[in-house]
């Protein structure tokens, strides 16, 4: 069997001698560096409670909606893919669905990271067209049932410094509070505020949301009042169990500033039920100005992550739910929905605003000059569909031109997927080290300074934007 290309020192490197070994110079300064993830879905508990990872399908290919959406469009139902639903195969089958279709995962990201995994976290050794489907199976699970093969020394193994979480506004917290006060474990698991379902009227939750909301934190005020206070006061039990951001996951990144009396009169339609489509966009509008009032009183910094057409295809979402890789993205306008929040918090001291996009247009032309003159706003890294080498390179060349390195957030991983964290990391750091070469090779930048500039995009740009 080949030795997997995922062990090729200068994976993703310039294929130019002279600019890659200048890249290896800037990737050997940081590639040993902790790792820094302010924004990602892990959960909480299964690190608190060391869970033990599910089979290779249920931990790599079922809950992976980059895995799902690509063996789907090329002809396999979503039920023979989805472990848990009514009529899914056993997970060896699914696992063979998923070698089967691996050839087709060549260039795309997703088949960079799941490389990467293969041959640095569970050791095979072999690309996984070179092994039988049930041999690479039986290679994972076995790594699965190690007593070290764990989320705490995974935590440890990995190198991770800090990690965040994305969690409900109501929820206890219990897990972090859990890991704050363990001696034994050493890293640091923050919770992130998430309050689309209880801003956004257009979810089917929202009015009970709002509910359990009011009366679980409202200290007994009602109405709308009791809504913004009841937020108030959850943001700052986040900032108590030490939280630094809250992400907000938007249709559009639309900001509407509303007097208190014309808020209130949203309000109460949309808890009527008689809001219009029109009503609850500007209601969200609105909550979103809001949101940055508050980040400017707790400190949270402010994530907006925009531009992502949820459930695009019905029949899938109404047969297997939410997250399952129909979510597509479109076109976004930045300078003028975001102007209105702007105009009151964009110099506010100490207010951070990172702003992402599945949209890469914006990147230069709105994004880079918007963080090239407000205090405030910071590029959010590529995200979602755009956190892929090609684009990432894309996103350097975009934004720096005009923003300089400064004004980046760093490296986002944005998964649900434990084990990939420190695939992606490894893949951006290489993306900055290449391009960062190039401008050395080019006489743009010195290699000196190179050097201190990766060392801040891939550490202190994270440190610093999410104040950490």
């Amino acid at each position: 069997m080949s030795q997997s290309i995922a062990a090729h020192p200068d994976r993703l490197l310039p294929a130019d001698p002279g600019t890659r070994s200048i890249a290896r110079s800037l990737l050997e300064r940081v590639q040993d560096l902790p790792i820094i993830s302010p924004h990602g879905h892990v959960d909480a508990a299964v690190i608190e409670q060391n869970t033990p990872f599910p089979d290779p399908a249920a931990l790599l290919v079922s809950p992976d909606h980059y895995v799902t959406r690509l063996i789907h469009a090329n002809g396999v139902p979503m039920d023979q893919l989805l472990a848990g639903t009514a009529s899914a195969p056993e997970s060896r089958e699914i696992w063979r669905q998923f070698v089967e279709a691996w050839p087709l995962f060549e260039g795309t990201a997703s088949g960079y990271w799941l490389r990467t995994q293969f041959d640095d976290v569970f050791k095979l050794g072999a690309d996984l067209s070179d092994m039988p489907a049930d041999a690479s199976y039986d290679a994972i699970a076995a790594k699965l049932v190690e007593p070290d093969f764990r989320p705490r020394q995974l935590f440890k193994d990995f190198n991770i410094e800090v990690l965040a979480t994305t969690d409900d506004p109501l929820d206890s917290l219990a897990s972090h509070k859990a890991l704050t006060e363990d001696p034994s474990f050493n890293g640091r698991v923050l919770p992130t505020f998430r309050p689309d379902a209880y801003l956004n009227v257009a979810h089917p939750s929202w009015s009970a949301n709002v509910d359990r909301l009011i009366e679980t934190a409202a200290d007994g005020a009602t109405g709308y009042a009791g809504y913004i206070a009841a937020l108030e006061n959850r943001r700052c039990y986040f900032v108590e169990h030490g939280a630094v951001s809250a992400d907000h996951g938007v249709r559009t990144p639309a900001t509407l500033k509303l007097d208190p009396a014309e808020a209130e009169a949203l309000f109460e339609k949309a808890r009527s039920g008689k809001a219009t489509a029109v009503d609850r966009d500007a209601f969200e509008a609105h909550m979103m100005y809001q949101m940055a009032r508050m980040s400017v009183q707790d400190g949270l910094v402010m994530t907006i992550h925009p531009g992502s057409y949820r459930n695009h295809h019905g029949p899938t979402f109404e047969s297997f739910g939410a997250d399952t890789g129909h979510d597509i993205p479109f076109a976004v306008n930045y300078t003028e929905a975001i102007r209105p929040l702007l105009q009151d918090f964009g110099t506010a001291k100490d207010f951070h605003l990172v702003l992402f996009t599945l949209d890469e247009t914006v990147f230069s032309r709105e994004l880079a000059p918007l963080a090239g003159f407000y205090p405030s706003v910071y590029i959010g890294a590529p995200w979602w569909f755009l956190d892929a080498p090609d684009a990432m390179l894309r996103f350097r060349s975009a934004v720096t031109e005009t923003a300089g390195f400064s004004r980046s957030s760093g490296f986002i991983d944005d998964t649900r997927a434990f084990c990939s964290i420190p695939a992606r990391h490894d893949a951006s750091r290489r993306i900055e080290a290449s391009f960062l070469a190039r401008l050395v090779a080019e006489h743009r930048v010195t290699e000196d300074r190179a050097h201190e500039l990766i060392l801040d995009v891939v550490d202190s740009s994270p440190r610093r934007v999410f104040k950490l």
